[in-house]
């Protein structure tokens, strides 16, 4: 599993939201994060859709976390980008394997939900108020 340069991105736009601890526009946003305007708008599309940053509309408009610091982890900031973390491709639910006739009976598919249980575990232990200053 790679965490994408978008969900890496997204994790900076969070901290800097985080660290704003005030509404502040895409602009400023962009500009001190070296994300791309385009870009930082459309991490911002999928941080609010997932419930993460909230949008003010107008002059004076602009995003802000839409929950404490404290309560935003780095494990929610990927999955909202990237989708369910998932370190080998026969733990998504769309996987038919073909080795075996149920998913639960392979050993290495069992190996690999317990590591990645323990990898989305401590991503979604580590929340963005540990990066705030």
């Amino acid at each position: 599993m790679r965490i994408t340069h978008e969900a890496d991105y997204a994790i900076r736009v969070a901290h800097y939201l985080a660290c704003a601890n005030d509404k502040v526009s895409a602009k400023q946003i962009s500009e001190s994060t070296g994300v791309t305007l385009r870009f930082a708008l459309k991490i911002l599309r999928k941080l609010i859709q997932a419930d993460l940053v909230k949008s003010f509309k107008g002059v004076s408009g602009g995003y802000m976390l839409n929950r404490s610091s404290s309560d935003i982890s780095f494990g929610e900031i990927i999955e909202a980008i990237d989708g369910p973390i998932a370190i080998n491709h026969c733990l998504t639910a769309e996987f038919d394997c073909t080795r075996v006739a149920q998913k639960s009976q392979c050993d290495f598919r069992r190996m690999f939900a317990a590591i990645n249980k323990q990898l989305r575990d401590e991503l979604y232990s580590i929340t963005l108020d540990k990066f705030v200053s």
